[in-house]
């Protein structure tokens, strides 16, 4: 399909000189675009096509930048940024030095806030409105928040503080029954009864807009009728929603797809000047069959065939996929075992546990802090939980793991999916900061295998072996070649000696290890002799490795993490401790990582085989 009216889209104004009929093939342009570009790139595309219509709704009826526009999660904000001046650099987005696949308040004025976790945007929402407010700017704000970032607890942070603020703020509740895996619990039921009842609502405005009209005669007359008025609406708003309750002026639902329904409403909300909730419900994959049929899959998508809807992988095998197999093979021995995740069951491969074992699986919605507490929960009852979430996603959590599961030592085992570079999803998802924050806290356990034996044989360990908390975290993709079915033992440590002789120790942990071990091979062409260390646990960090270390002229140690607070920084001291005086370098991560490929951000980190085969030269040659 052409897009010859997409191509004259330069900005939002642009929009608003379109009739309706106009908009609409807009639209149909647009979702081919998504298409078009998502099976090239990979990313969000389900999400994307649902919001196609309410995102050009939304540059038709509000002025941005004036109004500010934000979004939660900011994985649905494709359409938007097709429509802010970006459409020509729209094919490189999440490819390394593009366009980012959330907003960005630094790639366009257009993006109010970068979100890459859920469940903020009515905080940032509120925050921005009380500043327009203090500063008597003119604009509203916007968030648009999908119904399953609604299971998250800051949203209702967020609503009691803003429903009594009358800022100009509008939430627009993307509500399609979906967050990333199919929205669970007492909220998708609530959602659901609005969704199912849109004419009580139609009744209520129409009696409402009556009454308000209704003449009042006299004094008597007035306390009599206003009295009456009171006791209809007290009647008519019994069934009023959650939201009239935290202060919202509640407006829906109404149909996603529907322009003209869409403009109608919007424009109704812009114009109150208040809060106002507006309930939309869209289509999660809208306008692509195998999308609408299966849209989890199309959440976040590798490239894929349009014709077929096949991603374009040749190997399904990942370290997820192998850890998912592996706990579902233990709870069939152990009843006591259960598994936890915030919405994510298929990212992190639970859907195997799930069918095996129902009863033993809990998909808690956008809730991570609840997911830590529960598992504290389970593990005081006398289970054994292990809750599965990406590294990025567990950061919510950091209180929790201290104060409701550590300091009484409650036995939760914490399986870190994507620990390390990510990838395009950018500085948001990349999992570098959890061995530093882990590692700070008193009596937890951290293991970080390097291929899938190991993560199998650790797994083990971590659930039957060790009490209080223990983490094992782990890669997003599958093991490397030089690793694939290597026994790194059940020690907590594993030594590579090189020719028997070498001076030269090269540490590291996890994914690394492998990048270290395909250097050595390297420096061994160049006739340069290297032994490499792999520690097994990471925290804490085993002694006799450490004494080991102390033995060598040079430890160079090597880690896809951030530097501060990093397991380099605690092997170095621990060296100091024991009075190591000998040449000690760290290479490690100092700042967030942006987006692209795993292997070219390694490459640009310096942590690459060839890069550490270069600064070991360079170091002994000093």
């Amino acid at each position: 399909m052409e897009t010859k009216l997409l191509n004259t889209i330069s900005g939002p104004s642009d929009v608003k000189e379109l009739s309706y009929a106009q908009l609409n093939v807009l639209c149909s342009e647009i979702r081919q675009t998504l298409i078009d570009t998502v099976s090239k790139n990979g990313g969000h595309l389900a999400s994307n096509l649902g919001v196609v219509e309410l995102t050009v709704a939304l540059h038709k009826v509000f002025d941005c930048p004036q109004d500010a526009l934000v979004w939660d999660v900011g994985h649905q904000s494709y359409v938007h940024k097709l429509l802010t001046g970006r459409r020509d650099r729209f094919g490189t987005i999440r490819t390394q030095g593009g366009l980012s696949g959330f907003p960005k308040h630094e790639e366009s004025e257009y993006d109010a806030f970068l979100s890459g976790h859920a469940s903020t945007s009515i905080s940032v929402a509120c925050g921005l409105a009380r500043a327009k407010s203090l500063k008597r700017e003119k604009g509203s704000v916007v968030a648009v928040i999908g119904d399953g970032a609604m299971t998250g607890g800051m949203v209702y942070e967020g609503l009691n503080n803003c429903g009594r603020a009358k800022d100009r703020l509008i939430i627009v509740l993307n509500d399609n029954a979906m967050s990333i895996s199919k929205n669970v619990g007492a909220l998708s039921k609530y959602f659901s009864t609005i969704r199912n009842d849109p004419n009580y609502f139609k009744a209520k405005d129409r009696v409402g807009d009556f009454l308000e009209h209704v003449p009042l005669v006299g004094d008597p007359a007035i306390r009599a009728i206003r009295k009456g008025k009171n006791l209809l609406k007290d009647a008519l708003y019994s069934r009023s929603t959650l939201f009239d309750e935290f202060g919202f002026t509640y407006l829906g639902p109404v149909d996603g797809h529907d322009l003209h329904m869409l403009c109608d409403v919007l424009s109704r909300a812009k114009s109150l000047q208040c809060p106002v909730v507006v309930n939309v419900v869209t289509t999660k994959g809208k306008g692509y069959l195998y999308a609408e049929e299966n849209p989890g899959a199309f959440h976040g998508i590798p490239k894929f065939d349009v014709i077929t809807g096949h991603p374009d992988v040749q190997n399904s095998d990942s370290f997820s996929h192998a850890f998912g197999l592996k706990l579902a093979d233990m709870a069939d021995r152990d009843n006591r075992l259960c598994a936890v995740t915030a919405a994510m069951k298929y990212g992190t491969e639970l859907q195997h546990f799930a069918a095996r074992h129902r009863s033993h699986f809990f998909d808690v919605g956008i809730a991570e802090e609840h997911a830590v507490t529960f598992c504290g929960g389970l593990a005081a009852g006398g289970m054994k939980p292990v809750f599965a979430v990406y590294s990025t996603f567990l950061q919510r959590g950091f209180d929790q793991i201290i104060h409701d599961l550590s300091i009484e030592r409650q036995h939760v085992v914490l399986a870190v999916d994507r620990a390390g570079i990510v990838g395009e999803d950018g500085e948001t998802h990349q999992g570098i900061f959890d061995a530093a924050y882990l590692s700070l806290i008193p009596g937890i356990t951290v293991f970080s295998p390097t291929n899938y034996r190991e993560l199998s044989r650790q797994l083990e360990r971590a659930v039957n072996d060790y009490p209080g908390v223990v983490a094992i975290r782990y890669p997003r993709g599958g093991e490397d070649e030089i690793v694939k079915g290597k026994d790194f033992t059940d020690e907590d440590y594993y030594l590579q000696a090189g020719d028997g002789n070498s001076k030269i120790l090269l540490v590291s942990y996890g994914r690394e290890f492998a990048e270290v071990l395909k250097g050595a091979v390297q420096l061994h062409k160049r006739r340069i002799s290297v032994d490499c260390l792999k520690l097994n646990r990471i925290t804490p960090i085993p002694k006799q490795a450490v004494e080991l270390a102390c033995r060598y002229d040079y430890v160079l140690f090597f880690e896809e993490g951030i530097r501060q607070g990093g397991i380099g920084e605690q092997f170095a001291y621990q060296l100091t401790q024991k009075q190591f005086r000998e040449t000690y370098r760290l290479r490690a991560i100092d700042s967030f990582v942006p987006q692209g490929r795993q292997e070219s951000l390694l490459a640009e980190l310096n942590l690459d085989s060839g890069s550490i085969a270069e600064f070991v030269g360079q170091v002994i040659t000093q």
